[in-house]
């Protein structure tokens, strides 16, 4: 059942300390990056240069109160993923630039996290993680070689897991078609 929506009056444009006090309540919810919470308080803000102003300096005193630090976010949002998603380091690159993050703090950020991580072992807790296991035929191949590679996972070290769980030859030469799909997409 459906309920009809409630029209709201348009709310009032935030000034630099609404602006401040609501971006300071989002981070409270939620980590967030300098890109996204511009995004957020910019849809608050009053339209134009004055708006924008206000965005700039409720922004400048978040850093300056240190609520807002790419650096940590980074830091912290790849640590997460790798200790408890057991996700791969390409995955982790990838979600930081969607979420605005500069690339040389992203290539300084993975380095630093996945530079002593052995994949190979990273990947295997990943599958047991999400309880795959080794699997029967080529359909069930190419799921597991999709999770990995979704995951973040390089397809050597995927082929390395497939081959020490002796996956038929065939199961693996028919993956190559996967292999391409995924990395055009």
């Amino acid at each position: 059942m459906s309920f009809p929506r409630k029209s709201r009056k348009p709310r009032e444009p935030l000034d630099e300390a609404g602006l401040y006090d609501y971006a300071v309540k989002a981070l409270g919810r939620q980590m967030r990056t300098e890109v996204e919470l511009r995004r957020l308080m910019s849809a608050r803000a009053e339209q134009g240069d004055l708006g924008e102003a206000a965005v700039r300096a409720a922004i400048a005193r978040l850093k300056e109160h240190g609520y807002l630090d790419d650096r940590a976010f980074a830091e912290t949002y790849a640590r997460l993923r790798q200790e408890n998603e057991k996700l791969g380091a390409r995955r982790v690159r990838q979600d930081l630039q969607q979420k605005g993050i500069r690339t040389e703090l992203i290539t300084e950020t993975v380095e630093a996290r996945y530079g002593a991580t052995n994949e190979e072992m990273l990947a295997r807790e990943h599958l047991e993680r999400k309880r795959i296991k080794k699997p029967e035929n080529e359909k069930e191949t190419a799921r597991v070689m999709r999770r990995l590679v979704a995951a973040g996972f390089s397809t050597g070290t995927i082929y390395k897991i497939l081959r020490q769980w002796n996956v038929a030859e065939e199961s693996l030469a028919a993956l190559e078609n996967v292999d391409i799909e995924t990395h055009e997409e």
